[in-house]
């Protein structure tokens, strides 16, 4: 009987096993998929109808594919571990070769290591924490995009706004935390930066979140970047509705994560988020968007008739996407191999150790790979293992819905229309053209994005006296124990808090007792504002470069640089040269040779026309000529173009001797005040004494530039100054004060006489206020001061306090010399040149034109002289010719067989050439030939 049963099972088994293979030759099956979603939360339930309805749609489209997809959907109730034991009861007793899902970040990075354990591809198209990745875990797909691609949409609009401080507001887990690094990134590109970050626990009540948000509301920052799951989200913006921060002093961003199902949302959580605007994956319109979009909200209500009417959000489409995807992927599968094969390692007991893998795992996540179409949410392509982005859809919730406001698009930037040209846009950081905006408190005035808390602290302002009253003057009032300040630095200060947009409350806090004693130097002061003593420095505060690691600096309200304070003294020079130095050497040089040039043409002038004056030897001539250069008016000229030239040098020279009478008197009568020190290598060199303000930072320039500390001396006030540079460097006192710019202005206006400003010797940037590292106030401050530099208020306040310092005589750095040079009278010698050569040339003009006869007839007598020589040489040279021809011709014509003629010739040619006569000329040869043949 056993047998039988036996036989019987093992035949019915055989059975099973042929009509599976047969089944399966013949391409017909199915494919188990698991789909885990959080189906009490909206996402859940949004996603769990388009699953459903893919499926439905794919294969109504498809009727002839033969492999089909059955989905089996469990609910992971929001929870890591019930998501993980759904997990395992899908691969143990189902066998699906695929996972849809998990919902939740947290409960993907457990899922799809099992997936990756069983070689079963695990797709979530809502998990959007970039932690998670397929480098590690090759068989995890992300159907939807990754949160750093929405990172550099939320930066752009954090720069377009010109916000340099935002507050990320996170939930505390893997999903919140993921963007946070990658936002902190881009923000830095530009200099925008988070000076706090709200992690919200994700079991946090409202009594946590509530003190959470008064926590915020402490600090000036008022730009917050909300990225939470909607739980969270909506009870954080009921509690800032509450406690009016919702109001137009704030800012809020929301992260896809919530924008993508802002639409779905109850109306009561909308209207807190009035003013929000948000980022979300952009979806362009189709008609089969539309018609599905129709069916889907009938759906919804079928499938959730308890729950209030939702909208498809970019979740669902990305669900169906999903779906379409795998479907298409089944088929390509051979389900012949379609197995769950037992792990080698037997020990483990667990129910880990116990899963299976699939062998047609491989197969089907590479041709999962390869899926690419067209789907209802765009482009679906997971050939990268998770969607490509390419453009961002920038919302504004505006009574208790969503209203586009301009698109971002990667590489180019942010648009108000998807359409528009994209050439305008030259980069990604251009200003964007967004539709108008209402903010928090229902207003169209864009935040700027901080604020003085609100919880009564007042800025407290540090102060400290001055070397310098004018700069500042603190005092103490020792009854109320209330600081008081006065002086330039504060007056600028005050009218700056004028100009700001908005009030700010403030107190000065002394550095010192109150007395007029410091209790440290300068960089003492400014660190305070760095430890968090003081919200601001203000005062005469040199804006240096070691200075700003700390702190930062507005723009300088007033002048820069550094330069010394010398002692004048009276540079006139009555030795018995001086009549020379109201001229320099290149000037004297150069008059006297013009008086030279000038005399040398009058001579020359008036020689052509014989002036009766000029006779004798050629020196006394030369004489009376340089005379005529000097006194042109007392003698006799007789050329007009002597006169001409003689008028012009006359004014040249009433003009230099002008100038030469007027310097000369200046030097010998005026006083010249002239610096004793005109360069400070020169103190160097000379190893003199120079003194500089106690506790500044000029010993440190001073010892750079070479100065030994013993030759250094620090004084605290003007007066001190004043009365070590009476002493001088040999009597206890100073050569010279090295000090900044505006307290020169300030010495000189109490100082002025026996004083002067040499320099500037070194470039500084000025004084200006110190606030904390990238404090909001700096810009507008900035701005204010500029404000009040390029108008009239800083020359009322610097009349207010250092008086008229232009008055001073001895103001501003002094030349020694005051002799004329060459060039300054370079144009006068240029007219008087040129005079005097065309006068020149033309008298040559006039006296080659008056003897033109006489030049052509010895031209002519030349060339008649010239041609006779040539012809006589030519009548020579024929002669020669002939003669030589005659010779040869005789040579030639004497025969060779007669003997006789032959010695009859060598006579003949001995007669006509003899060695004493040489060769007779032609004439001889033709008589002696005419005689011979007669």
């Amino acid at each position: 009987m056993g047998r039988a049963v036996g036989r019987a099972a093992f035949l019915f088994l055989f059975l099973s096993l042929t009509v599976a293979q047969n089944i399966t030759k013949n391409g017909a099956g199915t494919l188990d998929v698991g789909v885990i979603l959080h189906l009490k939360s909206l996402v859940g339930k949004i996603a769990r109808t388009s699953v459903l309805m893919a499926v439905e749609d794919f294969y109504s489209v498809h009727r002839n594919f033969k492999t089909k997809l059955v989905l089996h959907i469990r609910d992971s109730n929001g929870d890591d571990v019930q998501a993980a034991s759904e997990a395992i009861d899908l691969l143990e007793n189902y066998n699906v070769r695929a996972i849809v899902g998990p919902q939740k970040s947290s409960e993907v990075t457990f899922v799809s290591n099992l997936g990756n354990k069983s070689q079963v591809p695990v797709i979530s198209f809502t998990a959007t924490n970039p932690a998670l990745s397929s480098i590690n875990v090759p068989y995890f797909l992300r159907g939807t995009l990754s949160d750093v691609a929405q990172v550099n949409t939320i930066a752009a609009l954090i720069k377009a706004y010109d916000w340099r401080e935002v507050v990320p507001i996170y939930e505390d887990t893997d999903y919140g935390r993921g963007i946070i690094p990658y936002l902190a990134d881009a923000l830095q590109e530009f200099g925008a930066f988070m000076p706090y970050r709200s992690a919200i626990s994700e079991s946090a009540t409202t009594d946590q979140l509530e003190r959470e948000l008064y926590k915020l509301m402490t600090m000036q920052t008022r730009v917050y970047v909300v990225h939470m799951s909607l739980n969270i989200a909506s009870i954080l913006f009921a509690k800032a509705k509450d406690l009016g921060m919702m109001s137009e002093d704030y800012a809020w961003i929301l992260t896809d994560g919530i924008s993508n199902i802002v639409n779905s949302l109850n109306t009561s959580i909308l209207e807190k988020m009035n003013g929000a605007i948000g980022v979300r994956f952009y979806v362009p319109a189709s008609k089969e968007l539309d018609d599905f979009t129709t069916r889907w909200n009938k759906r919804f209500k079928e499938d959730n008739p308890n729950d209030p009417p939702s909208q498809l959000s970019t979740f669902g489409l990305w669900g169906y996407d999903t779906i379409w995807a795998l479907a298409q992927a089944a088929e390509k599968v051979r389900m012949a191999d379609a197995i769950f094969r037992k792990q080698k390692d037997g020990k483990n007991s667990t129910s880990l150790g116990t899963l299976g893998i699939s062998t047609i795992g491989p197969e089907l996540l590479d041709s999962i790979l390869h899926s690419k179409f067209q789907g209802l949410s765009g482009e679906f392509d997971l050939g990268n293992r998770q969607l490509e982005f390419s453009t961002f859809q920038i919302i504004n919730v505006v009574g208790g819905r969503s209203k586009e406001i301009g698109f971002w698009i990667t590489k180019h930037g942010i648009f108000r229309q998807i359409n528009e040209n994209i050439s305008k846009t030259t980069n990604v950081n251009s200003m964007p053209g967004l539709n108008r905006v209402m903010w928090p408190g229902e207003v169209y005035t864009v935040p700027k994005g901080w604020q003085i808390p609100t919880n009564g602290k007042k800025l407290r302002v540090g102060v400290r006296t001055s070397g310098y009253p004018e700069f500042m003057k603190v005092e103490r009032n020792t009854a109320t124990n209330e600081i008081t300040a006065s002086g330039y630095a504060i007056d600028v200060f005050e009218e700056a808090l004028k100009r700001l947009p908005y009030a700010i409350p403030y107190e000065y806090v002394a550095f010192d007792d109150g007395q007029g004693v410091n209790s440290g130097s300068y960089n003492d002061f400014v660190y305070q504002v760095h430890l968090g003593v003081y919200d601001a420095a203000i005062g005469d505060i040199t804006i240096r470069y070691n200075r700003t690691s700390y702190v930062d600096f507005t723009l300088p309200y007033t002048e820069s640089g550094v330069a010394m304070i010398v002692p004048v003294k009276d540079d006139r020079d009555k030795n018995t040269w001086v009549f020379l130095k109201p001229l320099t050497t290149g000037l004297w040089f150069g008059s006297i040779a013009f008086f030279i040039y000038t005399a040398v043409v009058i001579w020359l002038l008036e020689r052509r026309i014989n002036n009766a004056e000029l006779t004798g030897s050629f020196f006394r001539q030369l004489g009376i000529a340089i005379y005529f250069s000097f006194f042109a008016d007392r003698e006799r000229v007789d050329s007009i173009l002597s006169r001409l030239v003689v008028i012009v040098w006359v004014f040249v020279l009433l003009v230099i001797t002008s100038s030469y009478t007027a310097n000369l008197s200046s030097m010998l009568t005026v006083q010249q005040l002239q610096p004793t020190v005109t360069d400070i290598h020169e103190l160097l060199k000379s190893g003199e004494y120079v003194g500089y303000r106690n506790g500044s930072y000029l010993s440190d320039l001073l010892e750079g530039l070479g100065f030994d500390r013993t030759k250094m001396r620090a004084y605290e006030n003007p007066d001190e100054f004043a009365d070590a540079l009476a002493k001088g460097s040999q009597n206890g006192g100073i050569a010279a004060v090295v000090h900044e710019v505006p307290y020169i202005k300030i010495f000189l206006a109490k100082h002025c006489k026996g004083y002067t400003m040499v320099g500037p010797i070194y470039k500084s940037e000025g004084f200006g206020f110190a606030f904390p590292k990238r404090s909001p106030l700096v810009y507008d401050f900035s701005r204010a001061i500029l404000n009040i530099t390029e108008g009239d208020s800083i020359i009322h306040i610097e009349k207010k306090w250092i008086e008229d310092q232009h008055a001073c005589q001895n103001d501003g750095t002094m030349i020694g010399s005051s002799s004329l040079n060459f060039n300054s009278f370079s144009g006068l010698f240029l007219v008087t040149g040129v005079a005097s050569t065309s006068a020149l040339l033309i008298a040559l003009m006039m006296t080659l034109y008056k003897n033109k006869h006489r030049i052509r007839d010895s031209i002519r007598r030349g060339q008649t002289q010239k041609e006779y020589e040539r012809e006589t040489i030519n009548e020579q040279n024929q002669e020669r010719t002939i003669d030589s021809n005659q010779v040869q011709n005789l040579q030639l014509t004497v025969p060779d067989d007669s003997n006789e003629y032959t010695c009859q010739q060598e006579g003949e040619i001995s007669i006509e050439i003899s060695p004493a006569s040489g060769i007779q000329t032609s004439q001889d040869i033709a008589s002696h030939r005419t005689s011979r043949n007669g």
